[in-house]
């Protein structure tokens, strides 16, 4: 299933926020680890509905990945 694009974008913005709050860490810090994960990647291509999994577990996959 492909996403709309811009509503993908908000989720991307959600995810990173999430995570910089739950890491203590910058939004910087945050865009790097998620742009180079394999979360983002998953998100990104629509693989196993990635981009429809809510915020909290998104965090938590990309946390794993450290």
């Amino acid at each position: 299933m492909t996403a709309n694009r811009n509503l993908l974008r908000i989720k991307f913005a959600h995810v990173v926020e999430a995570y910089a709050a739950r890491m203590g860490c910058s939004l910087d810090e945050a865009l790097r680890k998620f742009y180079g994960s394999q979360t983002y990647v998953m998100m990104r291509d629509g693989v196993s509905d990635m981009h429809c999994m809510s915020i909290p577990y998104l965090v938590e996959e990309l946390m794993e990945e450290r």
